[in-house]
């Protein structure tokens, strides 16, 4: 591992986001210190840095990049997203819904604030009778559209370095046999039989456990997230 980042140090910024676009998951990782440290560089690349980049997709290599230039360069990213009302991803909504606030939390990695707005987004799919009682019943995700659903997932993944998002845990639990009862330990959701309580002792940072987020009130049982999970718009993506 020390081996391969002293080489990765010594490539150009260009070189490093051609093999960060083409790389495996696990040579990525590798890229990642290095690439941070030549942030700076990013700038004088402009719009080139993310031309490798597909923004109808859910790269996590983009997301991450962009976050990059949030931490160390907010300025030179505020120029560049002035024309991306919505996020330099492309998102897509069947119901109207405004998704530019959730990838303005993700981007700035405000992990806790991305998951209000999702719940928000699934009562707001669900219609006007589950916005109104604050929660959703299981029967009414069957409506929900596959367009809003895959945009919700798209931009978990591409901002989580693809360890968030819907089809993250569908994928986990097909992993398990689909039990529900080892899901919830593998993704944090319950320790030692008991239920994390939220907000305070779930983990909203990128160091979470794979699929962590976003939440399901799991507190009137599988239902609601056996429905999204298996929803033709997140099965899709599996």
């Amino acid at each position: 591992m020390p081996s391969e980042q002293s080489n990765s140090n010594s490539l150009s910024i260009e070189e490093l986001l051609e093999q960060f676009s083409s790389s495996s998951e696990r040579k990525r990782k590798t890229l990642i210190p290095s690439i941070e440290d030549k942030s700076d560089e990013l700038v004088n690349l402009d719009s080139a840095g993310l031309k490798l980049f597909d923004p109808e997709g859910d790269d996590w290599a983009a997301g991450w990049i962009l976050q990059v230039l949030n931490r160390h360069q907010p300025t030179f990213l505020s120029t560049f997203l002035e024309n991306h009302s919505e996020g330099w991803f492309k998102v897509y909504s069947s119901s109207g819904i405004d998704y530019g606030s959730l990838q303005k939390s993700l981007l700035e990695e405000n992990f806790e604030e991305a998951d209000r707005f999702t719940s928000s987004c699934l009562r707001e799919l669900a219609g006007e009778g589950a916005v109104k009682r604050g929660y959703v019943y299981f029967s009414e995700v069957e409506e929900f559209p596959s367009e809003d659903l895959k945009t919700l997932d798209r931009l978990w993944i591409a901002y989580s370095q693809g360890r968030f998002g819907f089809s993250v845990q569908a994928r986990l639990l097909n992993s398990l046999g689909g039990r529900y009862e080892l899901l919830w330990p593998r993704i944090g959701w319950k320790k030692d039989g008991v239920w994390t309580r939220y907000p305070s002792s779930f983990d909203w940072s990128i160091k979470a456990p794979e699929g962590h987020m976003p939440l399901v009130n799991q507190l009137r049982g599988v239902r609601l997230i056996n429905s999204i999970l298996n929803h033709p718009g997140i099965k899709s993506r599996q």
